[in-house]
């Protein structure tokens, strides 16, 4: 058993550090692209079937539970797979698809995309890039819109793109599945409330299961960000304070809360007036106004997502080992 958990803090370990040195390398085969694959044929297949709405719910569920619980399943099985071959080849299939999981470097890589062309003076470039980012019409942004923007994308995809996977995948490595199944599961969550969990048509039905279902897994994880960004900023008290008057006006459980943590702990305000495919859209104000959102801003949000991440790996590790001892103890 303590060889187990000691695998697994080590394959943890690695798989962060593939992260931050590589990412996801574009052209590179990820998993969720074929978790997206596997939702964009569900889905069309059951809206050729064109059924009433509670028989799009209930697919819905269907298809929402089978991709996320085959997700895990597949993780699972190519790791044992995997191990069989060599503990070597285990471990290192465990720490890739571990490593896809977490977005930090493709999080970092997005928002200096969009920063180096504007902060050389090229706003239409930068408008383009961010288009790549974001659901929002970019076209007619201003600078200062454009730095929201990006630092809106880097807050909230900080818990869901980084803080929550990771999360999963401790709570993996404690369990007897361990931390790919747990992870992969979540990320598959995420894909799917991603592409088809909107009120809108035609998902309103079909994609109604997978947003609730996302936003009930990322609940405690985006939490738990919170209080590590409120912790990381120094001022606990006042982050917390403007995160519990703030946020709740959010239509998202989670989005608001992440980003008025960001907000707070920078020190400046986020939210607003957003065009989406030309309708506009008031979002509410997240924070107070204290200093502008400039680039540096943005790259130190980025550091609280890192050092977060960070102590949680430590924290997660330090548990195992606790795990270990407590066991070894048992055992003698």
């Amino acid at each position: 058993m303590s060889v187990l958990w000691f695998s697994r803090a080590i394959a943890l370990i690695l798989a962060a550090a593939l992260d931050r040195i590589v990412g996801d390398p574009w052209g590179w085969p990820h998993p969720v692209q074929a978790i997206g694959q596997m939702v964009t044929w569900g889905s069309q297949s059951i809206f050729r079937l064109k059924l009433p709405p509670g028989g799009e719910r209930s697919l819905g569920v269907i298809l929402g539970l089978g991709i996320i619980l085959g997700s895990g399943g597949v993780g699972w099985g190519l790791v044992r797979l995997a191990g069989i071959v060599h503990p070597a080849v285990g471990m290192g299939c465990e720490v890739v698809l571990l490593a896809s999981c977490f977005a930090g470097r493709s999080l970092r890589r997005a928002a200096e995309d969009v920063l180096a062309p504007l902060e050389s003076g090229d706003i239409p470039l930068a408008r383009q890039r961010l288009a790549l980012y974001v659901g929002r019409d970019t076209a007619n942004l201003d600078e200062p819109e454009i730095l929201r923007a990006v630092l809106e994308t880097v807050s909230e995809n900080a818990t869901d793109g980084v803080m929550a996977p990771l999360f999963y995948a401790l709570v993996g490595a404690l369990s007897p599945v361990g931390s790919v199944p747990v992870a992969l599961a979540y990320k598959a969550a995420s894909t799917l409330d991603s592409m088809i969990g909107y009120k809108e048509a035609p998902y309103t039905y079909l994609g109604w299961f997978s947003a609730r279902f996302e936003d009930a897994l990322t609940w405690l994880p985006c939490r738990l960000t919170v209080f590590t960004i409120a912790l990381l900023s120094g001022r606990p008290r006042q982050v917390w304070t403007l995160c519990r008057r703030d946020a709740p006006a959010d239509p998202s459980p989670n989005a608001g809360w992440s980003e008025c943590a960001y907000a707070a702990a920078l020190g400046v305000q986020l939210g607003g007036r957003n065009i989406y495919r030309g309708q506009v859209k008031e979002k509410p104000l997240l924070g107070d106004a204290v200093v502008p959102i400039t680039g540096d801003r943005i790259r130190q949000a980025l550091a609280l997502t890192r050092y977060a991440f960070l102590l949680w790996i430590v924290v997660g590790v330090s548990a195992m080992v606790a795990v270990m001892r407590w066991n070894g103890n048992l055992v003698h």
